[in-house]
């Protein structure tokens, strides 16, 4: 009798439908999710023409000279945040709300900053740094939503541990990303009378660094800073 009343349980628990992983899981994730699949990747070129093509350019004679990967990582950068800013908005419309809704967006606010160091000046090493960490950050984070889709939590644990490393030090990323963005526009001055720089180019940063302060999403690196100077 208790046999009886027990195996029900087993076989309910048994026909529990189980999370589908795999090759096939993956496959479904991607087509699901192209936009940001397809920022994983631009924020994956963004790290190797930063890293290996310019700051440390190991692989020159296949990416290019240096000065060459610091254009290609801004414009990888550029084209992450151009795909966020769709993900976001979704269509353009030629109104004023829609341009004042634009304008509070933070992918837009870096779609300006990679187009000012990619027309507006030579190669600055700072600025390739906000580029290069918020790729390190966003493509980590991304990395483990792929790896749990394909379904290895095992195999890859380094990877894991890596991962879940930088995304401790996230605060601590924001706050260099908010300092470098500061500094860099006395760098932006100071190359006006090198020659390096435009300008406009001064003025256009001006303005980035007012819509980034003026931003709702950007008070934590604001409150950093504070912290910052009080303590100093």
């Amino acid at each position: 009798m208790a046999d009886t009343q027990s195996s029900p349980g087993t076989g309910s628990s048994s026909s529990e439908p189980q999370p589908v992983k795999g090759f096939s899981n993956l496959v479904r994730h991607i087509q699901n999710d192209k936009i940001g699949v397809g920022m994983w990747m631009t924020r994956l070129l963004t790290i190797i023409f930063a890293t290996f093509g310019y700051i440390l350019p190991i692989f020159g004679t296949f990416l290019g000279n240096p000065s060459a990967c610091y254009y290609k990582t801004m414009m990888a950068a550029a084209a992450t945040s151009a795909l966020r800013l769709h993900q976001r908005l979704h269509s353009i419309q030629l109104s004023r709300e829609f341009a004042a809704s634009m304008m509070t967006e933070d992918s837009a606010h870096y779609l300006l900053y990679s187009v000012i160091f990619i027309f507006a000046s030579g190669p600055i090493t700072m600025a390739l740094l906000p580029a290069l960490l918020f790729a390190v950050l966003h493509a980590g984070s991304y990395t483990l939503n792929l790896l749990d889709a394909l379904g290895t939590p095992n195999s890859v644990w380094p990877m894991r541990m890596l991962i879940s490393l930088v995304e401790l030090q996230s605060r601590n990323i924001l706050r260099m990303v908010a300092f470098t963005e500061i500094f860099l526009l006395p760098i932006t001055v100071m190359n006006v009378f090198r020659g390096v720089t435009w300008l406009v180019g001064p003025l256009v940063y001006y303005r980035f660094l007012g819509l980034r302060y003026s931003s709702r999403k950007v008070c934590i690196a604001v409150s950093f800073l504070r912290i910052a100077i009080a303590n100093y």
